[in-house]
Order: structure tokens, then C-alpha cells, then sequence
């Protein structure tokens, strides 16, 4: 059965590896009979969340910028993938802001409920990446019904995934 997948690229270098990373996989996922759509955070503007949860009740951002934009496609997407470029052994710096961002998606019925984080680190460790991973999960936890299906760990053109 078919998937509406989101893949997401928080690296702002053109041809990252973690980008890469993520057209290797929505290339992947539309290859299985998905609908994909890949988006790049490195033309887009995102602002620091401000935490005044105004989001909740108007069920938008305040701040307007790109993340209105991307928060209905997440919205509807079935499957997301989060590629990241791994810094200090943590997600980076955008993906993080983005994900504060996401804000406006707590407590609704979103229709995703599977997703992916998709890491490159030039540390050849696995557990590089594991407070990516953690840090992802605890996004995750906020979503009934959503689970991190997986984990796909590159080091130097080497790929290694959980799940």
C-alpha cells in the first residue's frame, strides 16, 4: 500500500553527505510505490520558537515563516524522515530549532505515525549518533501512535540501520 512520505534535509550544505543520505532514501521510498516529497531546509527560514504556545490554540505559528509551510505537509505525510548532519555527537543545530518549531502539531491528529531519522557523522562510532537518536525519540514521545521505525547511521559512505 502506498505512503505519502516526507523526507526532510536539515544539512545546509548542497551534496552533504547527509543529504545524500536522504535522496538515497526518498529515492528508495518512491522505488518501494510511494509518494514522495523531499524538502531541503537550507532555502528556508526558521525562526527560535518563542514558547508561547499561541500555536496550540490557533493551530499555526505565530512567526511567519517557512515552518507554517512545513508543518502541513507533516501534517499529512504518512512517514517523515529527518536526515541530519551529526555535530558533537547530537543532531544538528537546525534540525533541532525546527523540531521546537513543530510545536503546532502536538495534540492534533497528525497522519504521520512512522519516522525515520537519517544521520552522517565522520566519527566511525555507531553510538555516534545515538544522541540524534535520543533526542529524535524524545520528539517522537510526544505523538501518540508515532514510532521511530529506524535509524540509518552513515559513517564515511558506510551505511548502518537499526530497525
Amino acid at each position: 500500500m502506498s505512503k505519502k512520505v516526507l523526507v526532510i534535509s536539515t544539512s545546509l550544505r548542497k551534496n552533504s553527505n547527509s543529504e545524500k543520505l536522504a535522496e538515497a532514501f526518498a529515492s528508495g521510498a518512491e522505488d518501494a510505490g510511494n509518494v514522495v516529497e523531499f524538502l531541503s531546509l537550507k532555502d528556508k527560514t526558521i525562526a527560535f520558537c518563542e514558547g508561547c504556545m499561541a500555536c496550540h490554540k490557533l493551530g499555526r505559528c505565530v512567526i511567519d515563516d517557512d515552518a507554517n509551510m512545513i508543518a502541513r505537509k507533516m501534517y499529512e505525510a504518512e512517514v517523515i524522515a529527518f536526515a541530519t548532519p551529526i555535530y558533537y555527537y547530537e543532531m544538528s543545530g537546525q534540525l533541532e530549532t525546527f523540531l521546537d518549531r513543530m510545536n503546532p502539531l502536538y495534540g492534533r491528529d497528525n497522519r504521520f505515525r512512522e519516522v525515520y531519522l537519517l544521520a552522517s557523522a565522520a566519527d566511525t562510532e555507531a553510538s555516534a549518533m545515538d544522541g540524534a537518536a535520543k533526542g529524535v525519540q524524545g520528539w517522537i514521545d510526544c505523538f501518540d501512535g508515532v514510532v521511530l521505525k529506524g535509524v540509518v547511521r552513515a559513517h564515511h559512505g558506510d551505511f548502518l540501520r537499526d530497525g
